[in-house]
């Protein structure tokens, strides 16, 4: 989901780096309501930047990641996994791909907005966690990330083929297929131990 540097004309970088700074801005007040989420965040930060480093292929206009979007948003939560990207990509930038810093606002707000979307549209009203939920709820934000990349794409100083941004779309299936097993693993992990206090302050325990 990496824009590619030389993509954007630097005014929309600008512009993008402002909206994805005020919308994570916007939810640090939270941090001191809920001290626990500061710990989640940094869960987090630190589970994305293992998941973006353990697999990145090059498709097409961007790259095809594996997130973790599920894992982190339902075991750590709205709050967390939405500064988790954030912090995950200043992460990466500053130890893996400098290159990529200049694109930070761009990918968050790539990751963000559809996590945001998902959050409003089924965050809320999440019940028992199964395989076919889950399932969904991939299908619903993967989507959203590889849109997202589409209008990057789209406002570009260099045209990109739709076919080619119709083949980094594509792969990720290949994500929506794999990441809702490792969910599944780990939120019914960790259900094992529902009467765990340490658990229920680092993790947003679900029935799984």
């Amino acid at each position: 989901m990496h824009i590619e540097p030389g993509t954007l004309h630097a005014v929309k970088i600008l512009s993008a780096n402002v909206v994805a700074g005020g919308l994570l801005t916007s939810q640090l007040g939270q941090l001191l309501l809920k001290p626990q989420l500061i710990l989640r965040t940094l869960l987090a930060t630190v589970f994305f930047t293992l998941c973006m480093q353990a697999f990145h292929l090059p498709v097409g206009p961007s790259e095809l990641h594996l997130v973790g979007a599920m894992p982190i948003y339902l075991t750590l939560g709205f709050v967390p996994t939405l500064l988790g990207f954030g912090l995950g990509l200043l992460l990466q930038g500053l130890l893996f791909a400098p290159a990529d810093l200049l694109h930070l606002g761009v990918n968050t707000l790539s990751l963000a907005v559809p996590l945001c979307v998902l959050h409003a549209a089924f965050g809320q009203r999440l019940g028992s966690l199964d395989l076919k939920t889950i399932l969904k709820l991939d299908a619903v934000y993967y989507s959203g990330v590889t849109l997202m990349v589409g209008f990057w794409l789209s406002i570009g100083e260099v045209a990109t083929p739709l076919a080619a941004w119709a083949t980094f779309a594509a792969s990720y299936a290949s994500i929506v297929i794999a990441e809702p097993l490792l969910t599944l693993a780990i939120v019914k992990g960790l259900a094992r131990w529902p009467d765990s206090r340490a658990l229920h302050y680092c993790f947003n325990l679900r029935q799984a």
